[in-house]
């Protein structure tokens, strides 16, 4: 905030903690405004976006974008900009935690304790299963799914992973990891966390067919965006013991979860807090007031993402 009012910039702010803005409030808000900072839990379609004739900027507070009709945007000469990296680091700290968590089944002794406790150690007593050895399949290996792989990689797994163009071979070599088809991954992987953006060509993804062929002890994570997964098969797939359990920070409706998923002891909920530290939203309201900033100087701002030449 300081950085934009140090720039002299008149600030219309948003700050009921319990609800989003509607639609109609957006559209009324940003009617007269030069540039807009949205989260991703904002919808900007085409609609708020001709609400808004003098907009020069849609700066995303996050590193997604989906939420943000950005052809649409583009269209109008409007650049749309995201905080891509600075989320890195935490979002992946947050996958590696649900994976050791659903293998050590963590929540589940902490919810035992809560209730009705243990009566003492037992040899065969809440068994779970150890992470070194295994394989932990990656489903985009970009800066997150690098940084996983290299998180993992030190914990002893064996790294498969997939993506539109291989790595070279300098860097799978320091990150211990192998190229594979996701049809491989799915087949040989007992863990498989998913870090590809939601686009037509990903949208579920992971699904009934891919489940049917997964390992009956595999865990699946999700920390990257909910409609990757078919979640309607995913319960399915628990429920028939397909798999083994799945550890998810986003979801298919969200902010909505399947009552379903509640009730099962084998998995894990997390409220989208994949980038949820002080650290990070730090770093990406930054990126945003310093873009705007730019714009409003007439100066090209960070991370364009869909396509507009300034």
């Amino acid at each position: 905030m300081n950085i934009l009012k140090d720039a002299g910039l008149d600030i219309d702010v948003f700050d009921d903690s319990q609800n989003l803005i509607t639609k109609d409030e957006l559209s009324k808000r940003v009617a007269d405004k030069d540039f807009l900072i949205t989260p991703l839990s904002t919808k900007v379609d085409s609609d708020v976006i001709d609400a808004a004739p003098n907009l020069k900027l849609i700066a995303n507070y996050g590193a997604g974008f989906n939420n943000i009709d950005t052809e649409y945007a583009k269209s109008k000469g409007i650049p749309v900009t995201n905080t891509p990296k600075v989320s890195t680091t935490s979002t992946a700290e947050v996958t590696c935690a649900l994976m050791i968590s659903l293998a050590h089944r963590v929540v589940e002794g902490d919810q035992l304790m809560r209730t009705k406790g243990f009566t003492g150690w037992a040899p065969l007593f809440f068994l779970g299963h150890e992470l070194a050895g295994k394989t932990l399949g990656i489903i985009g290996m970009g800066q997150i799914g690098q940084a996983v792989a290299k998180r993992m990689h030190a914990f002893d797994m064996k790294i498969l992973y997939n993506q539109r163009h291989q790595l070279d071979s300098a860097t799978e070599e320091k990150l211990g990891a192998k190229f594979a088809s996701v049809d491989d991954i799915v087949k040989n992987a007992d863990v498989i966390t998913l870090h590809a953006p939601a686009t037509p060509e990903t949208h579920h993804l992971i699904g009934a067919e891919q489940f049917k062929e997964m390992k009956d002890s595999a865990m699946l994570i999700n920390a990257a965006r909910g409609p990757l997964i078919d979640e309607a098969a995913l319960l399915d797939a628990l429920k028939n013991h397909e798999i083994a359990g799945a550890g998810l920070d986003v979801y298919e409706a969200e902010p909505k979860v399947d009552d379903g998923f509640k009730s099962l002891k084998n998995v894990i909920l997390t409220p989208h807090i994949g980038n949820a530290t002080v650290e990070a939203r730090d770093a990406m309201a930054e990126i945003v007031a310093k873009n705007t900033v730019a714009m409003d100087k007439g100066n090209k701002p960070d991370y364009i993402i869909n396509g507009v030449e300034l």
